[in-house]
């Protein structure tokens, strides 16, 4: 073992390597001057046992062990602080939660205003909008949430974006890591598990609503219409329920307010599922790619560039985004283990779901 010291007194780190003795062969040690420990060897025990056993005995020491992998080595990061997660203000998010219901619900409100009907009765066809999506949207953050916790990842309670202008009266939610995940498996469930809720939700409110709705004569331009765009999916799913694709042959579907809010959901979740950043396909694709992942994000983001150019300018925005912001990465703590058969699967099965719910052109003004 060879130990290069960046500070005078090294005895921390011959304590370090007693109590991971068993767990790594140590090559070499530097200490930094902010007081991190780098240890670089061969772990003599499998990543995601060792990761346990040297958390526990690294705390007591003041100690948050990182594992990394250095060129063909095993690198174990000992930070000199034992990391926890600050507890929540609930309050803050059930503000935002009341403020995001009250912008839904007036922007649904609006979508079916008719002068004609009580107060009451406007503000119900505003709710058929506004339930449905929340409804959506509250079942992707919870099911990140719960499967997060059930695998220890801390997490805050979601926290939604009120924003009262059209077209749906809410910019998402989202939820905050407050530390790094244990390793990919816990990143992966995490990951997966909001789409997942979504769209368990989603499809059969998407459904019910397109049964709700009937199919008539396009608007013609200049009368202020609207048409949302088609994903894979929800032009399969009208056509199994319509018998024909649409829009097609002047008509199209006039949805329900159920059947927009369904829509809505399905294409934010298409918007997260984008595989890029810490965003939930940005997580999917690390834990498939790891580091790599950061030239998928520049991909993304070029792509979505051409789609600004050529079919829908919304694209930009989410192309500067992904370019200023998608390059990060939620890191593990155990950044070494990897995955098995059965989650490199689901994480493929995550893309192709991604792949089948994007929508390339969200909404077109007539």
């Amino acid at each position: 073992m060879t130990m290069d010291s960046g500070i005078p007194d090294s005895g921390v780190a011959f304590r370090l390597c007693d109590a991971l003795a068993d767990l790594l062969a140590v090559q070499q040690v530097t200490i930094g001057r902010s007081g991190q420990v780098k240890l670089v060897g061969r772990l003599t025990q499998p990543a995601e046992k060792a990761y346990d056993l040297a958390a526990r005995r690294l705390e007591p020491l003041g100690y948050t062990p990182l594992f990394r992998r250095e060129g063909g080595d095993h690198c174990v990061l000992a930070l000199p602080q034992v990391l926890r997660a600050r507890p929540s203000r609930a309050w803050v998010n059930l503000l935002l939660f009341g403020l995001t219901l009250l912008s839904v619900l007036f922007i649904g409100a609006g979508m079916s205003w008719d002068p004609r009907q009580s107060p009451a009765a406007n503000l119900l066809g505003g709710a058929l909008f506004a339930l449905p999506l929340l409804t959506i949207l509250g079942a992707h953050e919870l099911g990140h949430y719960f499967v997060g916790r059930l695998n220890g990842v801390a997490l805050s309670l979601p926290y939604f974006i009120p924003l009262p202008l059209p077209p749906f009266g809410t910019m998402g939610a989202f939820i905050q890591l407050k530390l790094p995940p244990r390793d990919r498996r816990a990143l992966l469930a995490m990951a997966v598990a909001g789409p997942l809720a979504g769209l368990a939700v989603g499809i059969p409110l998407l459904i019910l609503g397109l049964k709700l709705s009937t199919v008539g004569p396009l608007p013609l331009p200049g009368q202020g219409g609207m048409l949302e765009g088609n994903s894979i999916l929800y032009a399969t799913i009208k056509r199994l329920l319509f018998g024909r694709f649409l829009p097609g042959g002047g008509v199209d579907v006039n949805l329900h307010p159920v059947a927009f809010a369904a829509w809505a959901g399905i294409f934010v979740t298409g918007l997260n599922l984008i595989p890029a950043g810490q965003l939930d396909g940005g997580h999917v694709a690390y834990v498939l790619i790891g580091e790599r992942a950061r030239y998928l994000s520049l991909a993304i983001s070029a792509a979505l560039l051409a789609l600004g150019f050529f079919v829908w300018p919304g694209w930009y925005l989410w192309a500067a985004v992904i370019f200023f912001l998608g390059r990060t990465f939620a890191t593990p703590l155990d950044a070494i283990s990897g995955l098995d058969a059965k989650r490199v699967a689901l994480a493929v099965a995550m893309l192709v779901i991604w792949a089948l719910i994007f929508i390339p052109i969200p909404l077109v003004e007539l």
